[in-house]
């Protein structure tokens, strides 16, 4: 799907660097700190060993630990994927509320010229997209979960139009980001790789903007993208997409089926994780925290499980 900056504002937008501070909309009430990021994501999968060969050696993550139809994997000692298996789970499937794709961040261009160079020589098909603020390339595991990896592009480029940050889905110029690669060859996720984002389909882009917005804290930060809502913390361009596109007759899965489980926001404190359940509470979100404040979680209105997680207990 091509989406231009010309779909989104019209012709010739008035167009300006995205300064700190320039770009987004706030929440009226609670707003999560600048330094949330996206956690591990927990997926359910028919087929742990099947799952496993496809994590390790097409996306490049480290087994971490696994106890019995369980297993974690990730960068270096930072989980990104739980795998739980589900044995003979139904594939994802088309038209299903939930998971979209989760996006896996590479610390810069020439990492991301080298997954695709590995890519290409497993032969492994992967889309693409340029959305001015990223270069992203979109695959699926053996289960149709969808998968993107991607590297941002340096946040003096972004621009925006008012206050809304310019994305857009162009096509990537795959041999400029090949040529990033240097001599280089893919041995792996690299050092930096981090979660970036998780984009889930919706019912409801309004009820979507209640939910994530206003309950929860983060910032709107486009807004006028075709059947689309990101938002943010800390001014990045998104930790959440979510969109329309699974169609107005879109349901959950099944239990049977292979799907998300649970995604997961980190904060920087217990106290942030506090103020967060008060605020989901207020605005009428069912919300379970941890009696030592250092995890919570919750449901958006189509019943996508979230847990936030206070980092420093986490890390310490």
């Amino acid at each position: 799907m091509s989406v231009t900056i010309r779909d989104i504002f019209g012709a010739e937008p008035a167009v300006e660097a995205a300064t700190p501070g320039s770009y987004g909309q706030a929440p009226s009430g609670f707003r999560l700190p600048a330094a949330t990021s996206v956690g591990a994501v927990t997926l359910q999968v028919a087929d742990l060993e099947r799952s496993l060969e496809f994590y390790r050696t097409t996306l490049g993550l480290a087994e971490l630990g696994r106890d019995g139809g369980v297993a974690v994997l990730g960068a270096g000692a930072r989980p990104l994927v739980e795998l739980r298996e589900r044995r003979g789970a139904r594939p994802a499937g088309r038209g299903r509320l939930g998971l979209y794709h989760f996006a896996i961040l590479l610390p810069d261009r020439p990492s991301l010229g080298r997954f695709v160079q590995h890519l290409a020589a497993l032969g492994v098909p992967a889309g693409a997209g340029d959305h001015l603020v990223s270069e992203a390339f979109y695959l699926a595991d053996p289960d149709g979960l969808g998968i993107e990896v991607y590297a941002d592009r340096p946040r003096e480029s972004w621009r925006r139009v008012g206050r809304e940050l310019q994305m857009a889905t162009d096509p990537v110029d795959v041999a400029a980001v090949v040529a990033a690669a240097g001599e280089s060859a893919w041995s792996g996720t690299p050092a930096g790789t981090a979660m970036g984002h998780v984009h889930l389909h919706v019912g409801d882009l309004a009820a979507a903007s209640r939910f994530y917005h206003e309950a929860l804290g983060l910032d709107r930060t486009v807004w006028s993208y075709p059947g689309a809502l990101f938002l943010s913390a800390g001014g990045y361009h998104h930790h959440l997409g979510t969109n329309l596109w699974a169609g107005p007759g879109a349901r959950r899965g099944g239990a049977d089926q292979a799907q998300l489980l649970e995604w997961t926001l980190e904060l920087p404190d217990g106290a942030s994780l506090a103020a967060a359940a008060a605020s989901l509470a207020g605005t009428g979100f069912a919300a379970e925290i941890a009696t030592d404040r250092t995890e919570l979680r919750t449901r958006d209105p189509w019943g996508t499980p979230l847990a936030l997680v206070a980092r420093r207990q986490q890390e310490s």
